[in-house]
């Protein structure tokens, strides 16, 4: 990848651009202009936007804001961004509460004690959501907040990774071969020195198939990693299926659920759909707040099924900014903002605006891929009735010679 800064713009040159820039800011260099009418009758915009290094002078707050919100106009606009899971729209009430936590440290519990305590309860709800068992002394669930799955995913593989590790150290057996059985979830194996065991795709399978995944299983492995809602298809891998194989055969091998997109979906639009705690060999969960969880980017959470699959030793207790806590995660400070967006989101629509939502978005989904099928010719390669995500993904149909194809289109 090329990085933008090593190009030379148009002031580093010798371009009769650049010399007419030098003449113009060598002719008039006194400070009045800056408060010109118009952005662009100032020197300002005379000049390269700063890129190596700080300017050593002030500059207007209305002139920056406008060459800064000018560069930003090459941006993508985020409404028409089809191409991931990002949510573009919240209520002007959620963005007031967002906006008023901008400036709040959320790792400082002792000063921002209820941005904590909501935090609490969006991992209780969620926790509620996915079924994680309660028990006599304990009802609240075990999980935190985290700026995305990505992190999420990591914190999963770390707790799993650990676990496995003592329970070998315990048993007096090697515990320096690691091993994952996923398709996905590259990021967290690498960063963690643990083995990848791809399940990999065919030309008409687009998910994990249960049977490969239980057959890589070894004394090594520390976990299966299942995707509810794929990337590129939408489809939900068949969590249940390895969960039963694993019983068949008494292997106690844990499995992950990487609910970033359809642990927002599935238990509204399929509510009897067993993947998450209802399956015995599921001990822990992670969802995306800012996939279908509407809130802006970036917010993720996890969940586990119990303390027993968290291990202590990964919980750090920090007395850092004058109260004792306790805290997972890959990051220290964030902001607050997010985690206020998710609670209210979850308290305004509550279960049966979530279902409003992703049932009509399931439908909107389907009705594009009649189209797509009946009356365009494509072939449609994700699920439509809710068996997967409210998503489209097509292609054309190479039986058919075209002199084109999809990256034309």
């Amino acid at each position: 990848m090329v990085h933008l800064s090593t190009i030379r713009n148009d002031a580093e040159t010798d371009t009769p651009m650049a010399k007419l820039m030098r003449m113009s800011l060598a002719d008039d260099d006194t400070p009045g202009d800056t408060f010109c009418s118009s952005v662009y009758g100032s020197r300002y915009a005379l000049e390269a936007l700063p890129t190596i290094e700080m300017p050593e002078e002030e500059m207007p707050k209305d002139i920056a804001y406008r060459l800064i919100k000018d560069d930003l106009s090459l941006d993508g606009n985020p409404m028409l961004n089809l191409a991931s899971f990002v949510t573009t729209y919240m209520e002007d009430e959620a963005e007031k509460l967002m906006h008023d936590g901008l400036s709040k440290n959320f790792i400082d519990y002792e000063e921002y004690p209820q941005s904590a305590e909501i935090q609490n309860r969006c991992v209780n709800m969620i926790g509620k959501l996915f079924h994680a068992p309660t028990h006599e002394e304990e009802e609240h669930s075990i999980g935190t907040s985290t700026v995305g799955s990505s992190e999420a995913i990591m914190l999963a593989t770390l707790a799993m990774k650990k676990k496995w590790a003592n329970e070998r150290k315990a048993a007096g057996k090697p515990f320096d071969k690691p091993n994952l059985v996923m398709n996905a979830a590259v990021q967290a194996a690498r960063y963690f020195d643990v083995e990848e065991r791809f399940v990999y795709c065919t030309q008409d399978r687009y998910v994990i198939d249960p049977v490969q995944a239980v057959d890589l299983v070894d004394e090594n492995t520390i976990g299966i990693c299942a995707i509810l809602g794929t990337t590129y298809t939408g489809e939900y891998e068949d969590v249940k299926a390895i969960n039963d194989l694993l019983v068949e055969k008494g292997l106690e091998t844990p499995i992950h659920v990487d609910a970033a997109s359809g642990g927002f979906v599935a238990p509204f639009v399929k509510p009897d759909l067993e993947w998450d705690f209802r399956l015995p060999r599921v001990v822990s969960i992670n969802v995306s707040g800012h996939k279908y969880g509407l809130v802006y980017p970036g917010v993720g959470w996890i969940v586990w099924r119990s303390p027993e699959y968290l291990p202590k030793e990964l919980v750090f207790n920090i007395n850092y900014l004058g109260a004792d806590q306790a805290s997972f995660t890959l990051n220290f400070s964030k902001g607050a903002s997010q985690v206020i967006g998710q609670y209210y989101q979850m308290i305004r629509l509550g279960k049966k605006g979530y279902r409003n939502i992703m049932t009509n978005l399931t439908r909107i989904a389907d009705y594009f891929s009649t189209v797509l099928s009946k009356r365009l010719g494509f072939i449609i390669m994700s699920k439509g009735g809710g068996e997967g995500l409210p998503l489209v993904a097509f292609r054309l149909d190479a039986s058919k010679k075209k002199h084109y194809d999809e990256v034309h289109l």
